[in-house]
């Protein structure tokens, strides 16, 4: 799959200066957006970097605050996504926006079908329905049109969407994550359809979190972070760990010269030290490509990889969030399958998540409550933890963590970010685990709550404890970890030990798959 050519035809979509602002945080901050007729632009970023916002600005779902925004040549503010749809500005996105229950057909006509006083002409509709999909391949004009769109599969389903939003008439095509539920094949027909739209002169607009998909279908890259643009480059002169380090906010040079590794003071690995888990060939179809993993007694192994790379996704196979499809997994020797959480926690595993509002605090229950859950969980519901028994274990944290609350019998609710995320630690350590799973853990939270769980866990640690660690902040993963997983594109692509486990090895891994280029694209 080899990516466009460079083309220099003039702007189809001009974006300059767009600014937009929510209760004082600047999402979109002067940012400057550029697409050509012919051209497959991926927009990248790191989460929180302002694609989606950007994507909203331009389809009319939020006003921008500032800034321009030009079509053609003609001046466009869209306020709604079916006046951009009007203009000629269409986006598919990863959860199809269509209406399951109704026919391939209704769905590609949905609102202007065919007919006359009234009355759809379902024969006019099946026909034109083919033509539409006959348009992106030959192959899309054998399906039967009448089938209901939820008997499809995700691929036919996304094809549906582009083939209506290019019935519209569209110039601009925005694919926000189309490739994540696809599989190989799959993705390679979409690439199909993408190239042959640009041929037609087309302007597409791709937004993904996979690298060697980038490079295998775009010609131009735009970086945003932090709401700012970074730049604008031709994607086959921008080598992978220069897009990786103008994602991340690092200079390559400083970050191949950054010695993370062990911090002094920290010890390493014991030689002879338990293996606490062992998977084997695990994996999920659609969420990780199967793979081997392994974690001891008081080591901190890190999973490293950019958004989307599949790292939440592996130890949710760990924990019994998600059910393998394939592999097998080992608990100090003994196999073991991890039907649920619940399965997990009463094997002494321990997870904190990514998302703390969303699955890791129960926002209106106590500060001490919060605390004591997993334990309550363990020892099962007949068997109630005593008040007295309540208040020594959550004094015990919130003295040991410095959880700052007026009292434990505060709403979690109120305390600020890093407060909870140390509560949500409290929680886990309070059940005595053997592992425990931090999936970015200190996201959101001020440098001193960083270093004050950091302290705490690698304490732990040197005491046997088992810890996996995620975090989008390579520096962190190096300061913090024995060993490093690398994953690209949700398969497993390098492990990085020892005097390896510095800032630049990961982002070199992460750029490059084994006996790939070491400085550039393919």
């Amino acid at each position: 799959m080899s990516a466009l050519p460079s083309r220099s035809s003039a702007a189809l979509l001009e974006m300059r200066g767009v600014t937009k602002q929510f209760t004082g945080t600047r999402a979109l901050d002067g940012v400057d957006f550029t697409l050509r007729a012919g051209d497959i632009h991926a927009l990248m970023g790191e989460n929180g970097a302002g694609k989606s916002t950007l994507i909203k600005v331009l389809t009319g779902v939020y006003p921008r605050d500032a800034g321009t925004a030009h079509l053609a040549g003609k001046p466009i503010a869209p306020t709604s996504p079916l006046a951009a749809q009007q203009l000629g500005i269409s986006t598919v996105y990863q959860e199809v926006n269509l209406i399951a229950q109704l026919s391939i057909a209704e769905n590609l006509f949905l609102g202007r079908q065919p007919g006359k006083c009234g009355l759809i002409n379902w024969r006019s509709t099946r026909v034109r329905a083919k033509r539409a999909l006959a348009r992106l391949g030959p192959g899309l004009a054998e399906l039967d049109v009448s089938r209901p769109l939820n008997s499809c599969s995700i691929a036919i389903q996304q094809m549906v969407a582009i083939a209506r939003a290019v019935d519209f008439s569209a110039r601009v095509l925005i694919l926000d994550e189309p490739t994540s539920s696809l599989d190989e094949n799959e993705v390679k027909t979409l690439f199909g359809i993408m190239r042959k739209l640009a041929a037609e002169g087309m302007g597409i607009v791709f937004v993904t979190h996979f690298m060697d998909q980038v490079y295998a279908v775009s010609n131009k890259i735009t970086v945003l972070r932090n709401g700012k643009l970074v730049g604008e480059y031709e994607a086959a002169a921008l080598p992978r760990l220069e897009l990786i380090a103008r994602m991340m906010g690092r200079e390559v040079e400083h970050a191949t010269r950054v010695s993370g590794g062990l911090t002094p003071g920290t010890a390493a690995t014991r030689t002879d030290a338990v293996t606490v888990l062992a998977a084997r060939n695990l994996g999920r179809t659609g969420s990780i490509q199967p793979m081997d993993f392994s974690v001891k007694a008081g080591e901190t192994v890190g999973l490293a990889g950019l958004l989307g790379s599949g790292r939440t996704e592996f130890v949710r196979l760990l924990f019994g969030a998600d059910r393998p499809d394939s592999g097998t997994l080992s608990l100090a020797g003994i196999p073991l399958r991890i039907r649920s959480p619940k399965t997990a926690i009463n094997h002494g595993m321990g997870f904190i998540p990514e998302d703390r509002k969303l699955a890791g605090i129960v926002p209106d229950l106590s500060v001490r409550e919060n605390i004591i859950l997993v334990l309550q969980t363990r020892r099962g519901w007949l068997r109630r933890i005593r008040p007295a028994e309540q208040r020594q274990i959550t004094d015990r944290f919130i003295r040991a963590l410095g959880i700052k609350t007026a009292s434990a019998e505060t709403p979690i609710r109120f305390l600020s970010g890093g407060n909870q995320q140390k509560a949500i630690l409290a929680r886990w350590l309070a059940a005595n685990p053997t592992l425990l799973i931090l999936d970015e853990p200190t996201r959101g939270i001020d440098v001193g709550a960083k270093f004050e769980i950091a302290r705490y866990v690698d304490d732990l640690r040197q005491k046997g404890l088992a810890v996996i660690f995620i975090s989008s902040e390579l520096e962190e993963v190096a300061r913090s970890c024995q060993r490093v997983v690398v994953l690209r594109d949700r398969r497993k692509v390098a492990e990085l030990a020892g005097d390896q486990v510095t800032e630049g090895e990961i982002m070199q891994a992460i750029a490059h798959a084994a006996g790939g280029s070491p400085s550039h694209a393919v």
